[in-house]
């Protein structure tokens, strides 16, 4: 575990783990000039329990650490370190080690420091086998760089960014559907899917930090979104101030099928379906409409799939002020 560890480190980290807290040198904010600290906390739901039955716990620390740095990234703001929890039903050296393996590497992918953590057995709480996880990250942004809903205009465009497939949210629904409602096992075969079930529902969260930062330092970026519980329109809206609309259009883009067989098998409504699913989307940037097509291509050369869907207009064009809408198709 140390030496994965120590693969996430940054150069402001102070001394090693091991000790109570964690260390780090806040001399690097001195070249702020207003520097503004966030803050965000998240666990992964109930997907840990895809991790449990697969017997496979090194990639589950990709979609706690991506809840946590993705929710900075939205604001501008870099992620300087992250502390993580775990809670066991009984602790087992090897097992907690691959957890913390898969955070450590998406920390190092995401620029972010593990800083320290805290592992705890909770017996008769939890099952021998049965394990969750939490986390809390900081990270700072200049206070005139800072993203949100006070910078959105009409006229901005909607860039979208490709998610990995359901990443962290709505797992409740999908085993209901898959395992209660279908009845298949991880192991089946799927067609659809190019892998087994299990392969499928365990596909790491995408990581959008490094190619979110460097799109927000490009310029023209008004205000992100990270898409989790809630959907596109709902976690949209969070940025999207009284005096604009927003229309995103579904004919953009086409989701994964991972998606289709969670609305076909469980006869999911699409309303409810993209209140639970991400539905192929992961991340949003509304931006300047001339610097939209820089911002694709940005995106895209830092390996995100990514293109304008929608467009940003005044309160009533396409549905009330602070309002996104989505419309048509997917293709």
């Amino acid at each position: 575990m140390k030496t994965w560890v120590e693969k996430a480190r940054r150069p402001e980290v102070v001394g090693g783990i091991g000790g109570f807290a964690g260390l780090f040198d806040a001399t690097a904010l001195k070249d702020y000039r207003r520097p503004l600290l966030a803050t965000s906390a998240d666990g992964v739901g109930t997907k840990v329990q895809i991790a449990q039955r697969m017997d496979k716990h090194d990639t589950i620390g990709f979609d706690l650490v991506g809840m946590l740095v993705d929710d900075l990234v939205v604001c501008g703001a870099e992620p300087l370190f992250m502390t993580d929890y775990i809670a066991c039903g009984k602790v087992v050296p090897e097992r907690i080690a691959q957890i913390v393996k898969g955070i450590a590497e998406a920390c190092a992918e995401s620029g972010t420091a593990l800083l320290g953590g805290e592992t705890a057995e909770h017996p008769g709480l939890l099952g021998p086998e049965e394990y969750d996880m939490a986390g809390s990250t900081t990270g700072v942004v200049e206070a005139d760089a800072l993203l949100g809903r006070d910078l959105v205009r009409p006229g901005d465009a909607v860039v979208a960014m490709a998610s990995s497939g359901l990443h962290s949210n709505g797992y409740s629904l999908v085993r209901h559907v898959f395992f209660g409602l279908a009845g298949w096992s991880l192991d089946r075969q799927v067609d659809e899917l190019g892998s087994t079930l299990g392969e499928a529902l365990l596909t790491p969260t995408r990581l959008y930090t490094l190619p979110s930062l460097a799109l927000a330092r490009a310029g023209g970026v008004h205000a992100m979104s990270h898409i989790t519980g809630g959907g596109l329109a709902a976690n949209l809206e969070r940025v999207v101030p009284e005096s604009v609309s927003v229309r995103v259009d579904r004919a953009t883009w086409s989701p994964d099928p991972i998606f289709d067989l969670v609305a076909q098998l469980g006869e999911v409504e699409r309303p409810a379906l993209e209140q639970a699913l991400n539905v192929g989307v992961g991340m949003v940037a509304l931006v300047e409409p001339d610097a939209a097509d820089a911002a694709v291509r940005l995106l895209q050369e830092h390996g995100i799939d990514a293109w304008v869907a929608g467009e940003v207009a005044e309160a009533g064009v396409h549905g009330p002020g602070g309002s996104v809408t989505v419309v048509g198709e997917h293709a």
